[in-house]
């Protein structure tokens, strides 16, 4: 049976944030393994632009958190013999034997050179491949500026040229690796898009019907705008800044979807990889999933920016590691999640995390800019969880 909460506190923070300018609009929701049991929202869809008061059924751009839709398309195809996480990535994907690692400059040339050794699915898995994200290295962000190769957000295939910053197997370095483990995903399925192997492995399955690559025009009408602070300090739109033709979809980034729906799929894993009879993954593929995975290398406490507009400095604090997809605390959060929790979240400011041993899931989205900003984004999605775990 579904538990009951007394939610109020919940919404009071949901709304105090809106009220005080530390997101345009969130929505909020929390579930346990059988069902949910909170729902909540404030704030418009278009800031000064809508009435469309936003909730559970609004659809978000979630950005990162198609990382793990996409980690469990490959962990599915480890499961059925197509997909070796130890071999070289080059051996699915052929061009990725062209990627170099850059490996400092030459006045305002970048200097390349091959890697130490070619990176396996397992560290495209895990981020120690060596691959960035430009909003976290400051090398990348110079290597754009010279050289026109875009990231990966225009959606444009030039974004592969990108260099590993790190040789493979040496550093745990945040990036685009996810986008590249879609491409391995598309090759051990036969050359299927990736759109597709999405419906058919996870979304169809769960029945999560309004998650997808592309919003028709229906649910775009229904979608938030992206957010970031005008002149005034204000919420202002940035309206639409995905590409909606892109050359490849993005596994690190791509997904459109709703609370309602995500928290489908957060409820498979809080089961072990099953919901309303259908499973999607084994259940000794998630307790790997949720487990340790950087051998000797250690999670940066702290991350810091090289796009201050994008991000914020990533604060994590001691006590973090990666699993297969999800990042993991090592010890309770106090008045919040246990100890061996998944986590992850959206560049555009969206957040899940999976609780087993309470037994609880739970995700807060808004859809705006910077990312994790200290007293706004990152503050809110702090006293969700404090007012969640006070009510259970």
């Amino acid at each position: 049976m579904t538990r009951t909460i007394d939610g109020t506190r919940i919404d009071e923070v949901l709304q105090a944030a809106v009220a005080r300018g530390a997101v345009p609009h969130v929505a909020a929701i929390a579930a346990d393994a059988d069902g949910v049991f909170y729902e909540g929202g404030a704030g418009v869809r278009v800031a000064g632009e809508s009435d469309d008061p936003v909730g559970t059924s609004t659809q978000f751009r979630i950005m990162s958190m198609t990382k793990m839709v996409c980690t469990t398309t490959a962990l599915q195809a480890v499961e059925r013999g197509d997909l070796d996480l130890d071999a070289p990535v080059e051996e699915y994907c052929p061009e990725f034997a062209q990627v170099q690692v850059l490996d400092g400059w030459d006045g305002d040339q970048p200097r390349l050179r091959a890697p130490a050794t070619r990176a396996t699915v397992h560290q495209l898995v895990t981020h120690t491949s060596g691959l960035g994200y430009w909003f976290w290295n400051e090398d990348l962000v110079r290597f754009e500026a010279a050289t026109g190769v875009p990231n990966v957000v225009p959606g444009s295939a030039d974004a592969f040229k990108a260099p590993m910053v790190a040789d493979p197997g040496t550093a745990f370095v945040y990036g685009i690796n996810t986008d590249w483990l879609g491409k391995v995903v598309e090759a051990v399925n036969g050359g299927k898009g990736l759109d597709q192997v999405v419906r058919d492995g996870v979304t169809g399955p769960l029945g999560m019907d309004d998650t997808m690559f592309r919003l028709d025009e229906q649910r775009l009408a229904n979608c938030v705008t992206v957010h970031v602070p005008g002149e005034d300090g204000t919420w202002t739109s940035a309206g639409e800044i995905l590409n909606q033709e892109p050359d490849w979809w993005a596994g690190g980034h791509g997904l459109y979807s709703t609370p309602r729906d995500y928290i489908r799929f957060e409820r498979a894993l809080l089961r072990g990889g099953e919901l309303d009879g259908v499973r999607i993954l084994a259940e000794d593929t998630v307790e790997r999933a949720f487990s340790h995975q950087l051998g000797d290398l250690s999670f940066p406490e702290e991350i810091p920016t090289a796009d201050p507009p994008i991000t914020d400095t990533m604060y994590a604090g001691p006590g973090w590691t990666w699993g297969h997809g999800l990042m993991i605390n090592r010890e309770d959060v106090p008045g919040g999640r246990r100890a061996g929790s998944g986590a992850w979240a959206g560049l555009f400011n969206t957040h899940f995390f999976i609780d087993r041993t309470t037994g609880v899931c739970a995700s807060i989205y808004t859809n705006s800019l910077p990312f994790i900003t200290k007293d706004d984004a990152w503050k809110t999605y702090q006293e969700f969880e404090q007012a969640l775990y006070a009510a259970l």
